[in-house]
């Protein structure tokens, strides 16, 4: 049997630490790891740690989550069993998203409305929500009663209860992305959240969201 994990992360940033306060559940963001050793995490999400909106299809370490004065992250860990033809097809998934990784981009509009009137597609978008399930949908064992786009992090964690393998504070034990915390021009920042605006509604007006992009 093979297995892949799905990692549920306590963010340290300041969106994650304000989340919290308006909603208790501590999880903040969710990704995808394909090996025992759990060194590599799959998601949607900021390049770099001061800049928000620069974003899309990361290949994080665990010093993406625990950095700067932080050494530790609170992760939950669900290890689910998968057959050796759908380890080879998300590995497939994941391998040609981030060929194309300079087309994909993180749906904040999605994100961002989740809790009001739940997610929903563009065009060759995905956040770490939509990316989680995405790949969940490919899993036979995973029973997913709606479209991948419509589940919350908190939804996840509630799909795969049975598959609960590890919950706890992981230890940073280097710096394996140092460009991750390189400090990012304010103007860039400006000019990386209108881009993103920029093209996500051109998508959603001239663009129709296909079902699946790969």
């Amino acid at each position: 049997m093979e297995y892949i994990y799905i990692v549920l992360e306590k963010s340290h940033t300041l969106l994650g630490r304000l989340s919290r306060v308006v909603d208790p559940y501590e999880y903040t963001h969710i990704t995808v790891s394909l090996d025992d050793d759990l060194s590599r995490f799959y998601s949607f999400s900021r390049f770099y740690h001061y800049a928000p909106f620069l974003s899309g299809f990361m290949k994080e370490t665990l010093d993406c989550y625990a950095y700067g004065k932080y050494n530790k992250v609170k992760l939950k860990v669900f290890k689910i069993p998968v057959t050796k033809e759908e380890k080879i097809r998300i590995k497939k998934f994941i391998k040609d998203v981030h060929n194309d990784r300079k087309n994909y981009l993180f749906n904040l509009y999605s994100a961002l409305t989740m809790s009001v009137i739940g997610g929903f597609r563009i065009y060759k978008t995905y956040n770490c929500m939509s990316f989680t399930a995405r790949v969940l949908e490919m899993v036979e064992s995973v029973k997913m009663n709606r479209p991948y786009y419509k589940y919350s992090i908190e939804d996840i964690d509630d799909l795969l209860s049975y598959f609960k393998y590890d919950e706890r504070e992981f230890e940073r034990k280097e710096i394996e992305s140092p460009n991750y915390m390189r400090k990012i021009n304010p103007l860039f920042n400006v000019g990386s959240f209108f881009r993103l605006n920029a093209i996500l509604l051109f998508r959603m007006i001239f663009v129709p969201a296909k079902k699946d992009e790969l």
